[in-house]
């Protein structure tokens, strides 16, 4: 099968989680704790090694990073965030506007304050998602997401439960990759934001599949019979689905984060 034929399945209606709340808050809470003990771990030169983020260094991802979390922390963070962005966009992309403010916000803060701030702000933005109310997260996001070429509605559920931690857990990866340091990873949380992906991916491409994942956070599903094997890391199969990485087949078929 080519790139031009492993097409997205359409979900009827807006995009809700799968995960349950209550792992999905489990995980949110984790991986900022994750992320933070990453850039404790960061020497001074390493906040300066480029990513794969198409300009961005680590100081510029942690600075998107600390953002989000603060736009998480408060409802008016939030609101001024988005209407600037909405400003921003022109014929562009949302998301590319809100990214670019959050790096800008944070522009000529150090990385020691960076790191303090993101500190501070973690388990408020972990508290403000738990406390999201339900009215809130089945309400529709006001702006279509586009996946792979797909315009697509979400819930704002699937934004505040699972793309919020996808996000910092994918900005894990690159600072790892970035700098040469191990990146820490376990079944009871990577494994289970990794099934989370592999299950939305089946879904996503409907197709016959069965899917073998390496590392610990790997594991094996199966969709339909007869169809395809795909074997390869987990982390590697997360970035190829993010856009990091090069896949055809099945794997050109995107997954959010």
């Amino acid at each position: 099968m080519t790139a031009d034929t492993a097409t997205a399945a359409v979900a009827s209606g807006p995009r809700r989680p799968a995960l349950d709340r209550r792992t999905a808050m489990r995980l949110a809470a984790d991986e900022y704790d994750r992320f933070l003990a990453q850039l404790r771990e960061l020497s001074p030169e390493q906040w300066a090694s480029s990513t794969e983020c198409p300009g961005w260094d680590v100081r510029a991802m942690v600075a998107h990073v600390l953002a989000m979390a603060e736009g998480s922390a408060s409802v008016r963070e939030n609101l001024r965030q988005l209407r600037e962005a909405r400003r921003r966009t022109g014929d562009g992309e949302f998301i590319d506007a809100l990214t670019a403010l959050q790096v800008e916000k944070h522009r000529d803060v150090a990385p020691a304050e960076l790191l303090s701030r993101f500190a501070d702000v973690a388990p408020r933005a972990a508290r403000g998602r738990r406390r999201t109310p339900r009215v809130v997260r089945s309400m529709r996001m006001p702006v279509p997401q586009t996946i792979g070429g797909v315009s697509e509605v979400w819930a704002m559920g699937y934004l505040v439960d699972v793309i919020l931690t996808r996000d910092t857990w994918m900005h894990r990866v690159d600072i790892a990759r970035a700098t040469g340091r191990d990146l820490h990873l376990t079944a009871d949380h990577d494994g289970v934001l990794v099934a989370d992906v592999a299950a939305e991916w089946l879904q996503r491409h409907g197709r016959p599949c069965r899917l073998h994942l390496t590392g610990p956070a790997g594991g094996r599903w199966e969709r339909g019979e007869a169809g395809p094997l795909v074997e390869l890391d987990a982390v590697e199969f997360c970035r190829i689905l993010s856009g990091r990485g090069d896949g055809d087949g099945l794997l050109a078929v995107p997954v959010p984060f």
